[in-house]
């Protein structure tokens, strides 16, 4: 039975918790928490015991889960290195290229399995969808298309902190691009607006965005974000290759529809992202699981982390001066 260790007891700590819990290959021995009542509900759940981070790493565990706030990620994924645990961590590893730089050798050097939380790989239409691509039914990718777009935004006092759209939001997107590609992008063109909340531009970021990304070979990727859609959470990816299409549309609360002599409507769309990717949160901490028990490496990697962060840095970069940007 392989110990876990939680680090963050926040939504997407008890999303985890659960799926570690009920797996039947695992448990959580550890909770850890910077709000103590949070850490005690979440370990009261899953018969875990309460402790602080560092008794966490210190402690018997194999793996240790990190769920904290953004910027601690890089220093408690070295911690755990050092503490020769393998690691499972939300994206991203840093805000900064250069802090990434600097963790991913620590890590390298304990000999320890890192992956990083680029849950959407693990969604069950988008890995289909991969896997098609991979088993070449479309040929060669030539365009690939991803939409995403939040029901609304989030409070400015999270933009502050949040290293924008391109790093907090499209990061998913990018690592999304890189997956179906399957090359790396070398050259990335931005575009942003606050157009859905003049508080938002005032704060130094945008709400709506758009990004053009090509491979050395000439494969082209098109990402577009939005913090509001009035209609759900919008989730969708079109792929485009020399002998086809693969699409991979939203997922609606029913598969009702209804049929009149207006036309034909259906159910609305899912509109929170824990509903909407909680077959991939599930997946993805199995598939961590499955890679400990057998000894294989766990994707998507440090190196992914990094790899996205540098798309997310050319685009923040690109949207600021208005031109295109080389990556690297």
């Amino acid at each position: 039975m392989i110990r876990f260790g939680i680090l963050g007891a926040g939504r997407i700590g008890k999303v985890h918790a659960r799926t570690i819990a009920d797996s039947g290959k695992a448990q959580v021995a550890y909770v850890a928490d910077a709000m103590a009542d949070a850490a005690a509900s979440l370990a009261a759940s899953v018969g875990a015991q309460v402790a602080s981070v560092e008794q966490v790493i210190a402690s018997d565990v194999d793996a240790i889960l990190i769920a904290t706030p953004t910027d601690t990620h890089a220093d408690l994924i070295e911690q755990a290195a050092r503490a020769g645990k393998a690691i499972l961590c939300e994206k991203p590893v840093s805000l900064s290229v250069e802090r990434i730089e600097q963790c991913l050798p620590v890590v390298e050097k304990a000999g320890v399995p890192l992956m990083i939380g680029f849950n959407r790989r693990f969604d069950p239409n988008f890995a289909a969808l991969q896997k098609r691509l991979r088993a070449g039914e479309i040929g060669e990718v030539e365009l690939v298309t991803i939409i995403s777009r939040d029901p609304a935004p989030p409070p400015v006092s999270y933009i502050e902190r949040s290293g924008g759209l391109f790093r907090d939001m499209m990061i998913h997107d990018f690592d999304m691009a890189r997956f179906l590609v399957g090359e790396e992008f070398v050259t990335v063109h931005a575009l942003g607006g606050a157009l859905v909340d003049p508080a938002i531009g005032v704060a130094g970021d945008v709400d709506t965005a758009s990004v053009q990304m090509q491979t050395a070979s000439g494969k082209i990727a098109v990402i577009t974000n939005s913090r509001r859609a009035t209609y759900g959470y919008d989730q969708r990816l079109e792929v485009h290759g020399s002998k086809g299409m693969l699409r991979a549309g939203n997922v609606h609360m029913t598969t009702l529809e209804r049929a009149d002599g207006n036309g034909v409507t259906q159910d609305v769309i899912q509109n929170f992202f824990i509903d909407r990717y909680v077959a991939a949160y599930a997946a993805e901490v199995q598939s961590f699981i499955d890679a400990m028990a057998s000894g294989k490496t766990p994707t998507p990697s440090g190196r992914d982390g990094l790899e996205a962060q540098k798309l997310a840095e050319a685009a923040t970069a690109s949207r600021k001066s208005g031109q295109a940007v080389r990556v690297g």
